[in-house]
Parts: structure tokens; C-alpha cells; sequence
């Protein structure tokens, strides 16, 4: 049997266009889908970012509430000028109370050297300090030797009794003339001023103040308060020093007024100055 000729099929030559035009098709939906999710909506961001920023915001609210509840508060700072003032009334407080204080104790000393200071043999002052007691040698200690005679003596145990209860410390300096002294017992003029103003320290212990609170010192010649060319001038520099020192350096300069601190019975003459009389 005889088999048939099957014709030849033609080939076709455009079928690659169906697969170039799904190709097209599928590339420009990538693309349309990239571009919808490049597109930023605003209002929805806007809405979120606030959101967020609320949360944190509340959040960090808690927080400081617990640390305020768990943490005291500082106490309140006083303004550095509110101090300062303060500072300041108190030290004036201080300052008049000690001033009031030495002005007793120079009451009581010159109510005690009072036959003294009717001799003008003693001045009184009072500065930043304290008070200052300058008796003229010659009332005290025979020329040229530092045993303590007369009057002196019961002026000064109850000047001790004035110092004793104190807190004041209390110098006590000898001071003599630029007359050479050549003896036995004082080889020098620092001698004679020293010993002197010992026996001064030795006479206040022996009335109860605290030898803690004494010290004593002789300058000798080396501190003349006049000039050594006249015989008032030499007495003058002949002299013993009590320094009663005030606790606080701020008592005013003023001199020691002469009798309106003075008990009456012990006030001096009308005709006496007891601040400047020192000539011996």
C-alpha cells in the first residue's frame, strides 16, 4: 500500500512576538508596582511619627516620676548675699559683746589702780587689743631693782581679782630708760625689765589668774614711748604694760573715757586727767 505524501507545514516566523509582548507586559507591572510603594503617603507618616513620639514621650514622664518619688528634694540654697549678711550680724554681735566686755574689765582695773591714777602714775587706753595698762615704774619697784613696794601691791591683788575669772590672756612687759644699769642682779637693762615684769606675773598668780593665761616680757630700752633726752622722758619710758587681749580683734580704737566708767567712791578728782597724768 501506498503511503500518502504529507505536505511540509510552513514555519512561522512571528511567534516570538507573543513572548516579547509578555515580556513588555510583565516588566511594565514591576514597574507600576515599584512606583506605588516609592509613593509616601504623608498624612499616614505624620499620624504614625507622632504617635511615636507621644509613647517615648509619656514613657520618659513615668521614668522622672519615679525618680522624684524615690529621691528627696535638695534642700533650698540661700542666696549668697542672704549668707553674707548673716555672717556678718553675727561677727557684730560678737564684736559688741566683747567690746562690752573689755570696757568692763578697764572699769574695774581703773576703779582698782584709782590712788594711782589720781597720782597720774597710770594711763588707761583701750583699742582693737583690748586694754592697755601703762603704770609708771616708779609707782611700782624701787630705782634700780624689781621688788614690788607700797600701794602697788594692793592695787595690783585686786587688779588680780578683777582678772582672775577671765578668758582674756595677759601680757605683762618691762620697759626701762637708756641709762646702763651695771649690778649684781641685773647685769642689763633687759634684766631689770624682765624681772620686773615677772614679779608683776608672779603677784597676779598668787591672787588666782591662770599663769596659762600670763606671759611676761622685758624689752628693756627698746621701746620708749618718750625720748630719753629729759628726766620726764626717762620716767616716762621707766614703766610696766598690762595688755588684757580681747578674744576678737575688733574692739573700737577710742581711748578709755576717764571717770564716767568709774564707780563713784573711786572716781578721781575733777582737777585730775587719770589718761594723761604718767609724769613720775
Amino acid at each position: 500500500m501506498r503511503r500518502g505524501h504529507r505536505p511540509e507545514e510552513q514555519a512561522n516566523h512571528e511567534r516570538w512576538l507573543v513572548s516579547y509582548a509578555d515580556f513588555i507586559t510583565l516588566l511594565l507591572a514591576v514597574f507600576a508596582v515599584m512606583y506605588a510603594l516609592s509613593q509616601v503617603n504623608e498624612g499616614k507618616y505624620r499620624v504614625m511619627a507622632g504617635s511615636l513620639v507621644n509613647t517615648i514621650a509619656k514613657e520618659q514622664g513615668r521614668r522622672d516620676n519615679l525618680i522624684v518619688a524615690h529621691e528627696p528634694a535638695p534642700p533650698p540654697i540661700a542666696p549668697i548675699d542672704d549668707l553674707a549678711a548673716k555672717r556678718a550680724s553675727r561677727i557684730g554681735e560678737a564684736q559688741l559683746r566683747q567690746q562690752e566686755k573689755m570696757r568692763i574689765i578697764a572699769r574695774d582695773i581703773m576703779a582698782a589702780f584709782a590712788p594711782l591714777v589720781k597720782d597720774g602714775q597710770v594711763r588707761m587706753t583701750q583699742s582693737e587689743r583690748g586694754v592697755r595698762v601703762e603704770i609708771n615704774a616708779s609707782a611700782l619697784f624701787p630705782l634700780g631693782e624689781a621688788t614690788l613696794q607700797g600701794d602697788s601691791i594692793k592695787a595690783l591683788n585686786a587688779v588680780g581679782q578683777v582678772l582672775r575669772n577671765g578668758e582674756h590672756a595677759i601680757h605683762v612687759e618691762g620697759h626701762t630708760d637708756d641709762i646702763p644699769i651695771i649690778t649684781p642682779k641685773f647685769p642689763s637693762n633687759w634684766e631689770l625689765s624682765a624681772v620686773r615684769a615677772s614679779s608683776v606675773v608672779r603677784l597676779l598668780i598668787e591672787n588666782g589668774v591662770q599663769a596659762t593665761r600670763l606671759t611676761a616680757v622685758g624689752y628693756g630700752e627698746n621701746r620708749p614711748v618718750e625720748s630719753n633726752d629729759s628726766e620726764e622722758g626717762r620716767a616716762r619710758n621707766r614703766r610696766v604694760t598690762l595688755m588684757i587681749l580681747s578674744s576678737l580683734p575688733d574692739v573700737s580704737s577710742d581711748s578709755f573715757s576717764d571717770t564716767e566708767d568709774l564707780p563713784a567712791a573711786a572716781a578721781p578728782d575733777s582737777a585730775s586727767d587719770p589718761l594723761a597724768g604718767t609724769s613720775a
